[in-house]
């Protein structure tokens, strides 16, 4: 006489697993879209950053937690974390009791910090042209065309955002967090005090050119290129700040 068989483990585990309901489905569809979308303190300092380098936000100014979270109507959590990334990177100076500062500009030592910069700069350059994804050399062959369209059209906004995007871009590609850490502290402040004065003595076509360069060399994967387009740039922009500096004294 034939004698019924167990079910194994299992089989049994499928007839006593519950499906998800819908409800459960429906809620973890939500979490992962939520994952996928920028972190509110990423958007928050990108707007921060940009208000106080396109100058929206001047040197000098006197501001508060509470009217940067209404300016940009995003929550007073996320606007704290990029105060302190901000402050970090010297564009916010934190006043216990008082509110926040925007510092104004020093011009000397906006020259040492040029120093250090080429130093960094090229290393992370180099490093970007040689490790650089498949995926990321195309987003720096797109920088190399947003660059080289500002510079026909002379748009200095365009060109901001651009170089913003194209700083990331290279940190990232680079992947040596030392040299990021060092470049991250200096980003801001070149990028603010360029414009400030470039309408004064610098030549934004120019600048926007030698940008497209470096960006081109990189999503090509020329290291030496690479290197020698940053210099090129950086020399541009060092004597940019001599004779901003020479013209303020």
């Amino acid at each position: 006489m034939a004698t019924a068989r167990k079910p194994t483990a299992r089989k049994a585990a499928q007839k006593t697993s519950p499906k998800p309901s819908a409800k459960e489905t429906k809620s973890t569809g939500a979490a992962r879209s939520t994952l996928a979308r920028p972190k509110l303190t990423d958007l928050a300092y990108e707007q921060l950053e940009e208000a106080i380098i396109t100058l929206r936000i001047p040197p000098g100014s006197v501001i508060s937690e509470l009217t940067l979270s209404e300016m940009l109507n995003i929550g007073r959590t996320p606007i704290r974390e990029a105060i302190q990334r901000l402050a970090r990177e010297h564009l916010l100076l934190v006043l216990p009791q008082r509110g926040l500062l925007v510092p104004e500009i020093d011009l000397k030592k906006q020259l040492k910090l040029l120093e250090t910069r080429r130093e960094v700069e090229r290393l992370i350059c180099r490093s970007a042209a040689r490790r650089a994804t498949p995926e990321e050399r195309e987003v720096f062959a797109r920088l190399h065309d947003e660059f080289m369209l500002a510079s026909k059209t002379n748009d200095d906004v365009m060109f901001m955002r651009s170089d913003r995007e194209f700083n990331e871009m290279t940190l990232v590609s680079a992947r040596n967090e030392f040299a990021e850490g060092a470049m991250r502290l200096m980003h801001g402040l070149s990028r603010r005090f360029w414009y400030i004065h470039y309408k004064q003595a610098a030549d934004l076509p120019e600048m926007a050119r030698l940008h497209a360069k470096v960006a081109g060399a990189i999503a090509k994967g020329e290291i030496d290129a690479a290197g020698e387009a940053l210099d090129r740039l950086l020399d541009n922009i060092e004597s940019f700040a001599k004779a901003t500096l020479t013209s303020d004294m």
